[in-house]
């Protein structure tokens, strides 16, 4: 008989005491793992990427952008490759619930939930569900269907504010090409990438382009 594959995890909290707490909920359930855990977006990018879990246990409130930059950066460094992330946060709140599952989170669960509860809610997104605690599921059907009349103001208003070639221009930027190599990357010309980069500067309120890399760098672009 084959035995089922293990569900790898990884916890991101930015408190150390409620990680150890998580872990030792989750010990004595079959099939789960922890296998890593930050307390930093910056180490749970690098640490996910590094680990590649099935699984990501994620913070909504932390400092550095939070549980939405870290499924940003995760998600500019694996692409189709990266995990599922299940949001396990002490808010309830509408918005911050709207902003994680428009980020790429696959459920959001508040931390009042149970050792039992979380396994299987761990298992669920891990076999493709979506999973939340009971009232939260509304806001997230209303924000889908228009009908939401929670505040949902942009993530990232001057992120937001870039088109999807101003943000290819920004990641190569941040990366340190030149605007040969960029223009040379894309297929467009020097001038182009020039006003692609005029523009960027301008929404993002840089002043130049070492201001613009340090900016970046803060929300994992690059």
């Amino acid at each position: 008989m084959t035995e089922p594959a293990i569900c790898r995890l990884f916890l991101v909290d930015d408190h150390a005491v409620f990680r150890s707490g998580v872990r030792a909920e989750l010990s004595g359930e079959s099939g789960l793992t922890v296998v890593g855990e930050a307390g930093t977006v910056a180490q749970a990018v690098e640490g996910i990427v590094a680990l590649r879990p099935d699984v990501v246990l994620l913070d909504v409130h932390m400092p550095a952008g939070g549980g939405v930059a870290v499924l940003r950066g995760v998600s500019d460094a694996m692409g189709e490759s990266a995990p599922v992330f299940l949001a396990l946060s002490v808010s309830d709140a509408a918005e911050d619930v709207i902003a994680t599952i428009r980020a790429g989170a696959r459920g959001y669960v508040t931390k009042t939930i149970d050792g039992k509860d979380l396994a299987d809610a761990v298992r669920r997104v891990a076999d493709g569900d979506a999973v939340f605690s009971p009232r939260l599921a509304g806001f997230v059907l209303d924000s889908f269907t228009g009908k939401s009349t929670a505040p949902e103001p942009p993530l990232d208003p001057e992120l937001d504010s870039l088109t999807k070639r101003e943000l290819e221009v920004l990641r190569l930027l941040a990366r340190g090409y030149t605007y040969r190599e960029i223009a040379d990357e894309l297929f467009i010309s020097i001038k182009t990438v020039e006003t692609h980069a005029s523009n960027v500067l301008r929404k993002t309120q840089q002043s130049n382009r070492n201001a613009l890399t340090r900016w970046a760098a803060t929300r994992h672009i690059g």
